[in-house]
Parts: C-alpha cells; sequence; structure tokens
C-alpha cells in the first residue's frame, strides 16, 4: 500500500485543469457528433487516450512492467467500466440537450460522492449533510422543470452519468494507495478501447482531413484530463476537491455560446447556483467536521 502526503492546493489545481481539458473533450464530441455517430466517437475518446497514456509511459522510462500491472485490477476494472459508461450516457445526452445544461446536471456528482461515500469509502453522512444532498436535487429539479418543459429521455441519461462519474472518481480514490497514477490512466481507457473497438466496424465512417485532429484531441484532452483528475484524487480528498468541477460552467457557457450558438434558459444557471451553493454547504460541513 502507498502512502503520501495531501496536497489540497495543488489538488485543486489539478482539478480545475480536470475541468477545462473535460469541456473541452465534450465540445470536440458534440462537434463531431454532428458528422458521424456516437460510437465512432467514443471509440476515438478511448482509442486515442490508450495511445497518448501509451506515449507517457515509454517517455518516462520507467519499469513498464510494474506500471501496466495494477495491484487492484479489479477496482481498476470497474473504474475502466464506469468511465465507458459515464462517456457513452454523456455523449449520447448532449446530442439532444444543450452543453451547458448537460454539464450543470453533472455538478450532481460531487452531491453523489457525498451519498456514495457511504457504501464505498465506509463514510458516515449527518443530518446536515443530507440537507444539502436534497437541496442539491431541488436545484436539478429546477433546470429539469419537470411539468414544465417536455420530457426528454436524455435528462435521464444525464442523472445516470452523474451517478457512474461519481462512483468513478470514489474507486479511482479508493485505488491511490495501491497504484501509480500512471497505471490508473491505462485502466481508465483500456475496456472503452477494448470494447468500443470490436463495435465501431459497424458504424465506421472515414473521417476527413479536416476532422482527423479533432478525433485525436479526443484522446488526448481525455488523457490529459484524466491524469489531472486522478493526480488530483491522489493528493488530496475527493471531498475536497469534486466542488471545484464547478468550474465547468465558466468553459461550458463559453463553448455553447462561441461554438454551439446555445442560448440555456435562466432556470439552467438558477439551478445550477442553487446546487453549487449546496455542494459548497457540504464542503464546509466535512472541513468543520475534520477539524474536531
Amino acid at each position: 500500500m502507498i502512502h503520501r502526503k495531501e496536497n489540497i492546493p495543488v489538488g485543486i489545481g489539478l482539478m480545475l485543469l480536470t475541468m477545462f481539458f473535460f469541456v473541452t473533450l465534450d465540445a470536440l464530441a458534440k462537434h463531431l457528433m454532428q458528422h458521424y455517430s456516437v460510437v465512432q466517437v467514443i471509440w476515438a475518446r478511448f482509442f486515442f487516450h490508450m495511445i497518448f497514456a501509451c506515449l507517457a509511459l515509454i517517455v518516462m522510462q520507467t519499469n513498464i512492467r510494474e506500471k501496466i500491472t495494477s495491484k487492484k485490477p479489479g477496482l481498476q476494472i470497474v473504474r475502466s467500466l464506469l468511465m465507458l459508461l459515464t462517456n457513452g450516457l454523456f455523449f449520447i445526452a448532449i446530442q439532444t440537450v444543450e452543453l451547458t445544461t448537460a454539464t450543470t446536471i453533472m455538478f450532481l456528482s460531487p452531491i453523489m460522492i457525498t451519498m456514495l461515500a457511504i457504501p464505498v469509502l465506509g463514510e458516515k453522512v449527518g443530518l446536515r449533510r443530507w440537507i444539502g444532498v436534497f437541496i442539491g436535487f431541488f436545484g436539478a429539479m429546477v433546470i429539469v422543470r419537470p411539468g414544465v418543459i417536455e420530457f426528454d429521455f436524455a435528462i435521464v441519461l444525464l442523472l445516470a452519468a452523474t451517478v457512474s462519474h461519481a462512483l468513478y472518481q470514489l474507486f479511482t480514490r479508493k485505488v491511490r494507495v495501491y497504484d501509480d497514477p500512471i497505471t490508473s490512466l491505462l485502466y481508465t481507457g483500456l475496456l472503452g478501447t477494448v470494447v468500443m473497438s470490436t463495435v465501431v466496424p459497424m458504424k465506421w465512417q472515414t473521417p476527413t482531413l479536416e476532422h482527423w485532429p479533432y478525433f485525436i484531441l479526443l484522446g488526448l484532452t481525455g488523457c490529459v484530463g484524466h491524469f489531472c483528475l486522478i493526480t488530483a484524487l491522489r493528493v488530496a480528498p475527493a471531498s475536497v476537491v469534486s466542488p471545484f468541477a464547478y468550474s465547468t460552467l465558466i468553459w461550458a457557457s463559453g463553448y455553447s455560446y462561441f461554438v454551439f450558438n446555445e442560448m440555456p434558459h435562466h432556470q439552467v444557471y438558477i439551478g445550477g447556483s442553487i446546487i453549487i451553493a449546496s455542494g459548497l454547504y457540504i464542503l464546509h460541513r466535512e472541513t468543520k467536521l475534520k477539524e474536531y
């Protein structure tokens, strides 16, 4: 088992970088899915991720056999499956949902982490933190506006993605004491690459020269983003760094407006503010409890 000191400022900085890369990845995927199937886009995201992860391993000139061998392969496989599930659900959803709206709904992930930390990490959650969780879900309802806007199944997919993403982060935090970040980075794209490579031939459309760089960037932003996330969760508690995922609203709003000409409804920002407030309240409670 690996024991390391925690570095919260570094963890926060890495989480902010993570969010920039992830929203860039989502914007690239949304753009490509206007021309190619979601299957091919998901394949490219994982296939090129693995290429860049392997290149990083070679450049570092470390013991390759040691890095590709996990002390907890079961946990790593679960992580890889959860990442494939999260990307699949999210990419399908953003074909019909505005990027800012989809990103804001994903803000529920830190709140899901609080709930799921009970069975996964054995943490105890008090009444006040549960109140924060329920406030967060109220914020989500403000965004979704059930009964006011037409039901969109993509919203269900996004809610499912928040759960799988929260579980991914928790398992990443759990495996950090056993495996090196490069090991986790390799496993992150493993299952997605294998599974999607078996099905992509059925949906294959040869990309144009203009689009090949976008496909490659999918893997690069995913690889770098996940390395930042893995390292952030390795050097700082998930409950501390997760709320900084809210910075994605800035990047998502920019991409939505300038790239896709999307203007989210004002309820998105109202609901997002409620979710952010609840997440920050949960963080405050977590910090107060650790002081005692």
